[in-house]
């Protein structure tokens, strides 16, 4: 699979979690759309999705649409999802990301042996997996959402305790949004990209298009020796009043 085809599938995921009927522009340029229930940030924000060159933009009023598009109509697409430049041109109150955006297709997904680790399996409910978000904290933990993990959850032990573990949510468009949490002490020896690459089998066996949304660099270097593409990212704005 080359990369116009995962740009393709991505976009259809996006414009499907809009809500509203919107496209990513063929030729470059933002398309901001007024979307109460937009499923691609929290709600009342505005969202911001760019892939493959393009970006569409969703409101939650038609007030805060006048705003946004007289906002960005001076931004280039890698800056409307900036958040130093969106700040610029934008009342922000709060700002989640930008993440960036990655997939992987089965012919350019690289799996990670598990060397002296041994892989097991548990469901996203078992109570090991509460301990190992305690230990990595709120807003690790938040980030990888085991809790919502619709997949097996892919484990390594060290001395008896769960210290990394990774599993996929099933997302609109047969897509596995996957998530990574490795506890403090265990992090910097590959145990991510174990957990991963058994994750992202997983997900591929499957037939689904493994998504991984990142933000710290430590993650975007797991996801890319895994073979993912960084084809976009995703911003979340709360307008200030």
């Amino acid at each position: 699979m080359s990369r116009d085809p995962l740009v393709v599938r991505a976009r259809g995921l996006w414009e499907g979690l809009a809500r509203v009927p919107v496209s990513f522009a063929p030729t470059g340029g933002v398309s901001v759309v007024v979307s109460p229930e937009s499923g691609m940030c929290p709600v009342g924000w505005v969202g911001v999705v760019a892939l493959g060159g393009s970006a569409i933009v969703t409101v939650p009023s038609e007030r805060a649409a006048v705003i946004v598009r007289d906002a960005v109509a001076g931004l280039s697409v890698d800056d409307v999802v900036d958040g130093v430049a969106v700040r610029e041109v934008l009342p922000v109150a709060r700002v989640l990301g930008p993440a960036a955006l990655a997939y992987v297709s089965p012919e350019a997904f690289r799996p990670v042996e598990a060397g002296a680790s041994t892989v097991e399996r548990l469901p996203a409910s078992h109570p090991e997996l509460r301990l190992l978000e305690r230990a990595a904290g709120r807003e690790d933990a938040g980030e990888a959402a085991l809790d919502e993990i619709t997949s097996p959850v892919f484990v390594v032990r060290e001395h008896g305790q769960v210290v990394a573990a990774a599993g996929y949510r099933a997302w609109p468009s047969r897509t596995a949004h996957i998530g990574v949490l490795t506890a403090p002490g265990a992090r910097g020896r590959g145990l991510a990209r174990v957990t991963g690459s058994a994750t992202v089998a997983h997900a591929l066996a499957a037939g689904l298009l493994p998504q991984w949304r990142a933000r710290p660099p430590a993650s975007r270097r797991v996801a890319a020796v895994l073979g993912f593409e960084e084809l976009g990212s995703q911003l979340s704005v709360d307008i200030a009043g």
